[in-house]
């Protein structure tokens, strides 16, 4: 199922190619879509915070790399 959801006050969606004027949509369908709205946009919060803790890790892996003693032979370490 596709959708096609900018923001959640546009007067026409379209759904899986399908165009819907928003004033006419059942009190359900509103819910609904108000519900699928507020979901995507956590979605992209959600992104956005592992975003920062991954590039967090890399940056800690890192720090650890440069504090750890060096020991003969390879000075690879797989985290």
């Amino acid at each position: 199922m596709g959708f096609f959801l900018e923001g959640f006050n546009m007067p026409i969606i379209k759904i899986d190619n399908k165009d819907y004027d928003t004033d006419t949509l059942s009190t359900e369908a509103k819910q609904q879509l108000q519900m699928l709205s507020i979901t995507e946009q956590e979605i992209k919060r959600l992104q956005a915070q592992l975003a920062i803790a991954q590039t967090a890790r890399i940056s800690y892996a890192n720090a650890l790399k440069s504090a750890l003693p060096a020991i003969g032979g390879s000075d690879t370490i797989k985290l």
